[in-house]
């Protein structure tokens, strides 16, 4: 079935005392185009995250973000109280000894010394948070593809109208085909009487025209647009990236159209084509979104 590339995701996991969210968005590219934004803690895996989205996703224009959320109460740096104390009584010794006047503010003057706050220990990924945090990159991504997926039932449904349509446009030009050789001979017949004391050979312009139908005989094109309306059909239900197939496919469609079109001096046979190359037109403009 088809996917489309468009699509979006988003899960979120509490891990101890942090929230670890992973956002992801895909849009249409002819190739992979993958953009990253890490949390810092997780910036030693960005080698695998890339290959487990490249995987997951196949093709796009991807943003991937996964950042950390914590407790501003469990982020803050802790105040190390014998420092102060010490500050403390250092300044009222200075501040009697030399007769200087001690400060009005002491928090702010004590808070603003050096060694104040404890520094915190760098943090270091473990096993078990990693663990966690690619549990939440995979529930992004399989957010994002059952989008991709609705996404690309609502394609496949439009993909098949436009089919049916060029389908039954087709089998309209049969009525005309008949027609359109009488006509071309009669049209040569009464060009040919209208030339004065004119004399020709009937079974050599017989086949003089028979030559000149077969050239405008689009059966083969028929045919073959036919069999491409059909293949493009059957591709849509494979179960793989059929994108850039389905693209080539219109292409093809689009040739016998035009060979179609160039062959056919009727006007009902011309307005046909141009309504065929409308419908296909829709497709075309679709099928780059297909995956």
């Amino acid at each position: 079935m088809i996917q489309s590339m468009t699509g979006y995701g988003k899960a979120t996991t509490i891990y101890k005392e942090k929230k670890i969210n992973v956002e992801i968005k895909s849009l249409n590219s002819k190739s992979l185009d993958l953009s990253t934004r890490i949390a810092p803690l997780y910036r030693e895996k960005e080698l695998e995250i890339r290959q487990q989205v490249a995987h997951a996703l196949e093709r796009g224009k991807i943003d991937f973000s996964i950042w950390i959320e914590k407790d501003a109460s469990t982020d803050l740096s802790p105040i190390n109280s014998e420092v102060v104390e010490n500050y403390y009584k250092q300044i009222k010794q200075i501040a009697a000894t030399t007769g200087l006047p001690e400060p009005q503010d002491w928090f702010r003057t004590l808070l603003s010394l050096p060694d104040v706050t404890i520094k915190t220990e760098t943090e270091v990924l473990d096993d078990e948070e990693w663990a966690v945090a690619q549990k939440t990159i995979t529930e992004a991504l399989n957010q994002l593809i059952d989008f991709r997926k609705q996404e690309g039932a609502a394609l496949q449904k439009k993909f098949t109208e436009k089919l049916d349509n060029i389908t039954n446009l087709l089998n309209e030009i049969e009525p005309y085909e008949k027609l359109r050789v009488e006509k071309i001979r009669a049209r040569i017949v009464d060009g040919l009487s209208q030339i004065p004391d004119v004399e020709y050979d009937k079974n050599r312009l017989e086949q003089e025209l028979i030559y000149y139908i077969e050239k405008l005989d689009i059966s083969e094109e028929k045919q073959r647009l036919a069999n491409h309306l059909k293949y493009f059909r059957t591709t849509m239900n494979e179960n793989e990236p059929v994108g850039k197939k389905l693209g080539f496919i219109a292409q093809e469609m689009g040739r016998e159209i035009n060979t179609t079109g160039s062959k056919s001096n009727l006007a009902e046979l011309q307005n046909i084509v141009v309504k065929m190359k409308d419908e296909l037109e829709q497709i075309k403009e679709q099928v780059f979104n297909a995956l």
